[in-house]
């Protein structure tokens, strides 16, 4: 990656060598390497929000799913199952975080989308209509 280089162009070129299985590890460390030497640490954020949006219109994509309990496999599975079905992806991998305060239900956000089922969003929303009045 030399010279100076805009951060799609980076982001492009890290999900293509994702996809096309290159070492991860030597990947990012090409990655850090390039972002010391331009001075773009501070775009790190937006670069992987860029490779995550690379990866997505290739097919792979990472879905984090926020849940008040630990998700069973086969809801895992399930929500996998309905990723793969809304996104058109060829690859889904989930993550998932344990919120408390969600109540119940499930938010699942995948780049440039998110589903908020949770029992909290829609305890916002009631709220929000009946103040309108």
């Amino acid at each position: 990656m030399p010279g100076r280089l805009s951060r799609r162009a980076v982001a492009e070129y890290v999900a293509t060598s994702l996809v096309e299985g290159k070492s991860k590890k030597l990947l990012f460390q090409q990655l850090a390497a390039y972002l010391i030497n331009t001075q773009r640490t501070k775009e790190l954020e937006l670069i992987v929000r860029d490779i995550e949006f690379s990866l997505a219109e290739k097919g792979v994509i990472q879905a984090s799913i926020v849940s008040a309990f630990d998700l069973t496999a086969e809801t895992k599975k399930a929500l996998e199952a309905f990723v793969k079905t809304q996104t058109k992806a060829t690859q889904v991998s989930l993550s998932n975080m344990v919120d408390p305060s969600v109540l119940g239900g499930v938010k699942i956000t995948v780049p440039g989308r998110e589903l908020d089922q949770t029992v909290a969003h829609q305890l916002t929303v009631l709220k929000t209509r009946f103040k309108k009045a």
